[in-house]
């Protein structure tokens, strides 16, 4: 199974990020499909990446380049992941979660879902939509996170709903962090193909924090145990892992094994990109990029 941009680049930019000067890089060996969020291009000639992410801030978002990033896409036969976040890039001009919510329920919003939604219909790529990740998130980091739970359902639900009118083909993916909280928010079979995970690995903060570094199962292990009861193919949506040489090496092995224990785990999309939102307890912004993963111990 296959899927396709975060914030920082629109989608046209993704696609004609890659420069001369820009140095390629190569997914970690292994038998799960591989996909990347990668504005800068670096994965362009990769055969490996079977998966395009976009982010798609919804006020933001120049809806022609998204035909850029179909015809980037196809050329190199990937599906698409694409990321709608339900606000705008520029951080003075963000709303309230209060006013996204009366938004939403009233149908305001309606037609930035809508126009997104009729663009991905003309992709000749596969596409997958998912809407608003992360909703059980309390750090703060979206506006659309640690809503009430039917507050939030109601909303997926109508975005869901909204975007199957413009594309009635694409699949649909509910992406928690996969926190204990996570089946509170979960929408519904009928509105979810597939559930999307977020695992990252920091080792410098899980030294001090945790006692030693951890392994990509031992992240994951937890999270898929609690999306796995809702019978749906299982993605790590956002992938991203910093520290020693070790450290990245061995998680570079670990990613893309087949696992029996997670046998609805179908794919593992990279965060090919410097992180967006402090890290907890000081650790500032960790910079996932495959050139920039390994640091001093």
């Amino acid at each position: 199974m296959a899927y396709a941009l975060k914030p920082a680049m629109t989608a046209l930019a993704a696609s004609l990020a890659l420069s001369g000067a820009a140095l390629a890089e190569s997914a970690p060996p292994g038998e799960l499909p591989f996909g990347v969020y990668d504005p800068d291009g670096l994965f362009a000639d990769d055969p490996g990446v079977t998966i395009e992410h976009l982010f798609l801030p919804w006020e933001d978002v120049f809806l022609p380049s998204l035909i850029e990033a179909d015809a980037y896409a196809l050329a190199r036969g990937r599906s698409i992941l694409a990321t709608i976040e339900p606000w705008t890039w520029n951080r003075s001009e963000r709303n309230t979660p209060e006013i996204l919510q009366q938004g939403i329920a009233s149908g305001e919003y309606d037609r930035y879902m809508a126009s997104i939604c009729a663009v991905l219909n003309l992709f000749e790529s596969p596409v997958t939509v998912r809407w608003a990740q992360e909703m059980e998130d309390e750090s703060g980091q979206f506006i659309w996170a640690d809503w009430e739970p039917e507050t939030y359902i109601a909303a997926y639900r109508r975005m869901v709903d909204v975007c199957r009118v413009q594309a009635p083909d694409v699949n649909y993916m509910w992406s928690p962090l996969g926190f204990e909280e996570l089946a509170e928010y979960y929408p519904g079979d009928d509105y979810v193909d597939i559930v999307g995970l977020s695992v990252f690995g920091l080792q410098p903060w899980e030294r001090e924090i945790l006692g030693e570094g951890q392994s990509f199962e031992s992240i994951l292990a937890p999270r898929y145990a609690r999306a796995e009861p809702f019978g749906k193919p299982v993605v790590v949506a956002e992938l991203g892992y910093s520290g020693s040489a070790d450290y990245v090496a061995k998680w570079d092995s670990e990613i893309r094994l087949i696992y029996p224990e997670f046998p609805s785990l179908v794919a593992v999309v990279y965060f090919n990109q410097k992180e967006v939102y402090p890290w907890p307890d000081g650790y500032g912004l960790p910079n996932w990029r495959f050139d920039s993963r390994v640091i001093d111990e």
